[in-house]
């Protein structure tokens, strides 16, 4: 399909939202029309926060943090209001690993340090440091470490192998 205002519809999921029905690559870019991309994410999926974790972290492992931000997003909309900002940093580390990985250094090392800000809020809040096994310190420390080489120049990154570990 092609984008409104030229005619033609849009891309539509089930539920009638707008939603591109591109293929993407493990990094979550579209792909053209009818070329081979990764199984897409459910969204909406409302999971146990440990299923959460070890969910994203098996999707961090695969190199598609895109994906990963995604399971952090549905546990920010759907948890409890208290955890809310908790999941939204994760989301910002996966993303911000993601732009890294695309060759972002400007936004990939923005939404790092602002998701490892966020983190380290929510643990100072709630004097929780592993929520669900995350080690939110040794977490934000890989995020502000990678921040600063994406900064330096290094290019992109490999997603696999830069891929945080969220617990022990």
């Amino acid at each position: 399909m092609t984008n409104a205002g030229d005619g033609e519809a849009r891309d539509r999921d089930a539920e009638g939202r707008a939603r591109s029905a591109r293929p993407r690559d493990g990094l979550g870019r579209p792909l053209p029309y009818g070329a081979e991309g990764v199984p897409r994410q459910p969204e909406g999926v409302v999971r146990e926060p440990r299923e959460t974790v070890a969910e994203a972290q098996a999707l961090l492992d695969a190199g598609r943090p895109f994906h990963a931000h995604e399971v952090f997003e549905d546990a920010w909309k759907s948890g409890p209001e208290d955890e809310r900002a908790l999941w939204r940093g994760l989301a910002q580390l996966a993303v911000g690993l993601t732009h890294a990985a695309r060759g972002n250094a400007a936004g990939g090392a923005r939404l790092l340090r602002r998701g490892a800000g966020a983190v380290e809020e929510w643990e100072r809040g709630s004097g929780e440091d592993r929520p669900y096994g995350v080690d939110l310190a040794g977490v934000a420390r890989w995020a502000r470490e990678l921040a600063g080489r994406v900064e330096a120049g290094d290019g992109p990154v490999d997603a696999v192998v830069e891929a945080p570990r969220l617990g022990p």
